[in-house]
């Protein structure tokens, strides 16, 4: 009978332990693991969002079949976002409030991101992107946002590299007028201008942008001189642009295209037609080193689960995209921090609703979601697209890659790494590159649009448009400025200094520039119309685009236009008659030297002639020594003033050496003295006649000026009187005016400019001279108009 409770109770046991057993099965989901509930929002109709979802599912499979012991498992819940940023957030608060989701992978957009990642951060919900790569999406305005991608901004510097070694120096920036698409240009122009790269236009393409209006716009980019075009837009309307571009002929030889990574990193998704049109195309993306989990059975087993999801599709043989690999590591970084975590900390706590509240506010709290964020951001390890470290929020990415698309397929171009630019090759450990960097024979060769092996230069002459209208004008000197008038086509002729300079100007540019000369009144019938304000003015007035010539930069033009730096020395001289002056001076063999350079010499004679004697007295010289006699007094008189060298009277060494010093310096002093005699009886008997303008108006001296220059008003400033002032127009007038003097009809001196001066010299340079500079000027350069500078 003792028996019977025994047994009674050993039964009670066992029924309890079978109970519990089978709810612990049912709480697992039959499968021996707590389901870890995970939201994946995606455009499933989509390329890149069926490859994402066939990876993730493939991830799944491999985690679980190498951790078959973990005690939580991912169980992931598929929502389509249909490319709408409502829908997905739609999609975001349903996978919230029914399947209580701990994180939520995706969006695969951007903008559906920025949406997503305010839910994340009023629920503490992770949120982890492996597509959304917008630099606006921060860890400032979302501090739950994960990016498992590259920001967009890391391949800036690339770009800029690329296009500096290659020398382009003009690119044109060809995006979707969207957030994404607008996200990049700072960061991108910015890394541009540091490597001395000019962006002439920006062209965003608006989402309602019919056919005909990208048409209309490429027609536009066509007629610019830049050919190297940056794109950076989503494969959608990206594929529409090279499609349409090479209907519009800009997929042919001459044009650059560039993409960026996010077009680069799924060009394995596109269609054939798409990447036959890309043919010649480069861009930078992500660098994925080999693997051996990369192998042909994953392939195959990848493709078995995408035909599972897409039986109408095709398998992909070539590769399954960068993108599909990131959802793979994506899915392993969530399901190591899941079971780190654990459910047992899968809690939610509710807020209490309040006034005013939203849906947002109604939803739960993930009580272990800063711990989950925690874990993914620390979690680091070896995936099947590389290193996988989100330790900043954000993919680390320490290599790109170059690519060139051709043959229906890309080939490898190049590396490049923030520490060491550009190179072909990478070393072992994938770190550094091999070669010196930002060069272009380092990379491997290109085959560019049109099939052409030949670097494009990154311009060519528009297919129409405006010449640049460059205004000429004849000069006093023609070895400045001439110009003329072809008798056939009726051309402006040119030449002379100011051309040469100009014209090689414009071959150092790194475009193309077409122009055309136009001459200022070449008939010179008015005498106004030849005045070089009246020139530079007629910039002012849009006549020209620049005027080129011997233009002196003075203050008052700059007023109504700006100049380029100058070309030419600066300064205002004159030019005057020289006097012959023929000096009778008895005493005209001293001005040699000065009575300073006398005197000394005197005093250095008498001091050495001193040393020497009485150095010679203490010697035991036997000519000073002895009684006084009327030869000894004549020896000791020789002894001091001879001027030269008695070897016999000197028995000291150290007079001997003194006496060759003095020799030394004698001779100096000889020549020096020789050389300023001569110059005396000869250069010197030439005196300008004038040497102060000041003077001249103050005696009322005529002078002389180059007719239309601004010398007129100059010397109105200094005080001439406008009857003492005659104006000229050729050397030979000058020389003229000089030469006939004021008493038939002549000026006393003329005032130029300095190169004038230097001319006019050079050709006559026989009875003139130049005085000054009398003022300072700040040479000639050339003109353009102030408001095309901007």
């Amino acid at each position: 009978m003792e028996k019977i409770p025994q047994t009674i109770l050993f039964l009670l046991l066992l029924v309890f332990t079978f109970v519990a057993v089978e709810n612990s099965t049912a709480h697992r989901g039959g499968g021996g693991a707590d389901e870890f509930h995970v939201g994946v929002i995606l455009d499933l109709g989509s390329l890149v969002g069926k490859v994402s979802l066939a990876s993730m599912s493939l991830a799944v499979e491999d985690f679980y079949s190498v951790h078959p012991n973990y005690s939580t498992k991912l169980a992931i819940h598929v929502r389509d976002s249909m490319g709408s940023e409502v829908q997905a957030v739609s999609a975001a608060i349903e996978l919230r409030e029914n399947y209580k989701v701990q994180a939520i992978i995706g969006p695969q957009k951007s903008s559906e991101a920025a949406f997503i990642s305010k839910l994340g951060s009023v629920t503490q919900v992770p949120i982890v992107s492996f597509t959304a790569t917008s630099p606006s999406l921060t860890y400032d305005s979302s501090p739950y946002f994960v990016r498992a991608t590259l920001n967009d901004s890391v391949q800036v510097n690339s770009i800029a590299s690329l296009i500096k070694a290659y020398g382009w120096r003009e690119v044109v920036l060809v995006y979707d007028d969207t957030d994404y698409g607008r996200g990049i240009l700072p960061h991108l122009i910015d890394a541009l201008q540091h490597s001395d790269t000019y962006v002439p236009y920006h062209s965003g393409i608006s989402l309602s942008a019919t056919s005909e209006d990208i048409m209309q716009e490429l027609y536009k980019l066509m007629a610019m001189q830049t050919r190297v075009f940056i794109v950076h837009m989503s494969s959608t309307r990206a594929s529409l642009i090279f499609t349409m571009a090479k209907d519009a002929g800009m997929m042919s030889k001459g044009f650059v295209w560039i993409i960026t990574n996010g077009l680069a990193n799924i060009i394995d998704l596109l269609s054939p037609s798409v990447i036959e049109a890309m043919n010649g195309v480069i861009g930078v993306r992500f660098h994925v080193p080999k693997s051996q989990k990369l192998d042909t059975s994953f392939l195959i087993r990848w493709n078995k689960i995408y035909q599972r999801y897409n039986p109408n599709k095709l398998p992909l043989n070539k590769s399954i995209s960068i993108v599909g690999l990131w959802a793979y590591d994506t899915v392993w970084a969530l399901a190591q921090a899941a079971e780190k975590v654990g459910v047992s900390g899968n809690r939610n706590k509710r807020l209490q609703p309040h006034k005013n509240s939203t849906c947002l506010d109604s939803l739960a709290i993930s009580i272990n979601g800063t711990e989950l964020l925690t874990e993914i951001v620390q979690n680091k390890f070896r995936g099947i697209s590389g290193n996988f470290d989100l330790t900043e929020r954000q993919l680390q990415v320490s290599v790109l890659q170059i690519i060139n698309v051709v043959g229906g397929t890309w080939r490898h171009v190049g590396f490049w790494t923030s520490k060491n630019g550009l190179s072909r090759y990478l070393n072992q450990n994938e770190l550094e590159i091999t070669g010196s960097s930002a060069s272009m024979p380092d990379l491997n060769p290109v085959t560019w649009p049109g099939e052409s092996t030949e670097i494009p230069r990154g311009w060519e002459f528009p297919a129409s448009g405006k010449k640049l209208r460059v205004g000429v004008t004849s000069s006093a000197y023609p070895e400045f400025i001439s110009t003329s008038k072809d008798p056939v086509t009726n051309a402006t002729r040119v030449s002379g200094l100011s051309i040469d300079i100009f014209e090689n100007a414009l071959k150092r540019l790194p475009f193309a520039l077409r122009y055309e000369y136009q001459a200022f009144d070449t008939d010179g019938n008015s005498t106004s119309s030849r005045s070089y304000n009246d020139f530079v003015y007629q910039v002012y007035l849009q006549r020209y685009d620049i005027a080129v010539g011997d233009i002196t930069i003075i203050y008052n033009r700059s007023l109504y236009a700006d100049f380029t730096i100058p070309y030419t020395e600066s300064g205002v001289g004159m030019i005057v008659p020289v006097k012959e002056k023929v000096d009778t001076n008895m005493w005209i063999f001293l001005k040699p030297l000065s009575q300073g350079m006398w005197f000394r010499s005197f005093i250095f004679i008498i001091y050495t002639r001193i040393a020497i004697c009485l150095l010679e007295y203490l010697s035991g010289n036997r000519y000073l020594h002895g009684s006084f006699s009327l030869k000894q007094l004549g020896i000791r008189i020789l002894m001091f003033f001879f001027i030269f060298e008695e070897k016999d009277m000197l028995e000291s060494f150290l007079s001997r050496i003194v006496h060759r010093v003095w020799k030394i310096v004698l001779l100096a002093l000889a020549s020096i003295y020789t050389a300023n005699f001569a110059s005396i009886l000869t250069v010197q008997q030439l005196s300008p006649a004038l040497t102060d303008i000041h003077e001249l108006q103050k005696q009322g001296g005529y002078v002389g000026f180059h007719q239309g220059s601004y010398m007129e008003g100059l010397l109105v400033d200094i005080g001439f009187d406008r009857s003492k002032m005659r104006s000229y127009d050729t050397p030979d007038n000058f020389h003229a005016a000089l030469s006939n003097g004021v008493e038939n009809g002549g000026v006393d001196a003329l005032v130029l400019d300095v190169p004038y001066i230097k001319l006019f010299l050079a050709k006559y340079c026989k009875g003139y001279t130049m005085v000054g500079p009398i003022y300072k000027s700040a040479g000639f350069a050339f003109v353009s108009s102030a408001s095309s500078i901007s």
